[in-house]
């Protein structure tokens, strides 16, 4: 449980910010269902969110402590913990999961904008059967429910001290596996074999779970990075690309490393130099004030004029936390401003040849100074096998 982790006084924060922006949109209360969102507000976690049968929802109500309507199973969980007002019902009960249950808990507040926040947002999710929902929102009769995640986001993107302690951790933990990895590499393994290893010393490190493990190769780069691990054995001229979504106290880092095989193609080293030096830009952009489209431009800029003819994912790195990416993102398009204690991923990367990809991460939180780093930096030059 995470109010073992953090004291009561970091929730009470996190609500009293939620409230006051409760107040700008005009919302009475705010109506979680997913698990970053009810673990952030209530520091319960349980592996029971795997299961899809029972859903667990949480009331932030615009004044005082927040309600847990939740399965009863679950209640011991709350006990001498943050959150005190618990309201149970007999779960598995398909013909009424909590519906009447958090009903009645909603109709109790105070209505001064008859307006209930809801997760409807970008980089959100409603964890509750569909006609759970539009049955709530028949029975609550003259309330409205509309996008919450604005405020959400705003509040869950500013980490607290105690948040970006378990972020750098994990940083740390995971940049250490890293830097032992090469000791197991070799030209044969596969790339799952590797990234078997990769996980079990991770966990021996102190990681708590190891949710992300992408990982792909090719003679001097790969195609994508999104695939699990797979049975390709590594060759002479090959990149392997290892992205690593590691947590503790339910804190994600998310950053990857890239591990040479043999004699590279000028093209991969070009590439490699490339992304490390827009990475470095990334870095140094990354201060309060600034717009993710600015680190987005600073980041371009270097690989334009390296010649690499660009990125092609989308954006170039974005929010990291309880989830394994979060808002805001580097792009073009996205202008969120930088604040102190937001915590980033800095991410270049390019594809120099058709299907030859190298992509660059760090973590970094943004501070008064500027930005600091929570991996440890990858070296300029690409470890070689």
């Amino acid at each position: 449980m995470d109010s073992d982790v953090f004291e009561d006084s970091e929730f009470e924060r996190r609500t009293e910010r939620a409230q006051r922006l409760m107040r700008e949109h005009r919302l009475d209360a705010l109506l979680l269902t997913s698990q970053p969102n009810f673990r952030y507000f209530s520091g319960f976690d349980s592996q029971f969110w795997e299961s899809p049968t029972r859903p667990w929802f949480l009331i932030v109500p615009a004044e005082g402590r927040c309600i847990a309507v939740v399965p009863e199973l679950g209640a011991p969980l709350f006990e001498k913990k943050w959150i005190q007002d618990v309201r149970c019902w007999p779960s598995p009960r398909p013909s009424d999961e909590g519906v009447s249950l958090l009903t009645d808990a909603l109709q109790s507040l105070p209505h001064p904008f008859s307006r209930i926040g809801l997760e409807m947002g970008r980089e959100s999710t409603i964890r509750m059967p569909l006609n759970d929902l539009l049955e709530l929102r028949n029975r609550l009769r003259g309330i409205e429910l509309v996008d919450g995640s604005p405020c959400i986001w705003k509040v869950r993107a500013i980490k607290s001290p105690a948040e970006i302690r378990c972020i750098r951790q994990i940083c740390q933990i995971a940049s250490a596996a890293f830097e032992n990895l090469p000791q197991r590499l070799a030209i044969g393994r596969s790339e799952i074999e590797v990234c078997k290893d990769l996980t079990i010393d991770l966990l021996k490190r102190g990681a708590d779970t190891v949710p992300f493990m992408a990982a792909a190769s090719g003679p001097g780069g790969y195609a994508q990075i999104i695939s699990r691990p797979g049975v390709r054995r590594l060759q002479d001229g090959d990149v392997l690309i290892i992205d690593v979504g590691a947590t503790l106290n339910g804190y994600f880092c998310d950053f990857d490393r890239n591990y040479g095989f043999g004699k590279l193609s000028r093209g991969a080293l070009s590439a490699q130099q490339a992304v490390w030096e827009a990475t470095e830009a990334g870095i140094a952009a990354a201060v309060p004030g600034s717009r993710t489209s600015d680190l987005w431009a600073a980041m371009m800029k270097v690989l334009e004029r390296a010649g690499m003819p660009g990125n092609n994912a989308g954006r170039m790195g974005h929010g990291l936390g309880l989830q394994f990416t979060e808002p805001p993102s580097n792009m073009s398009d996205d202008h969120t401003v930088l604040e102190e204690g937001m915590v980033i991923t800095i991410e270049p990367g390019v594809e120099y040849e058709k299907g030859k990809m190298i992509v660059h991460e760090e973590n970094v939180v943004v501070t008064s100074n500027g930005a600091e780093l929570l991996t440890r930096r990858a070296p300029c030059v690409m470890p070689i096998v």
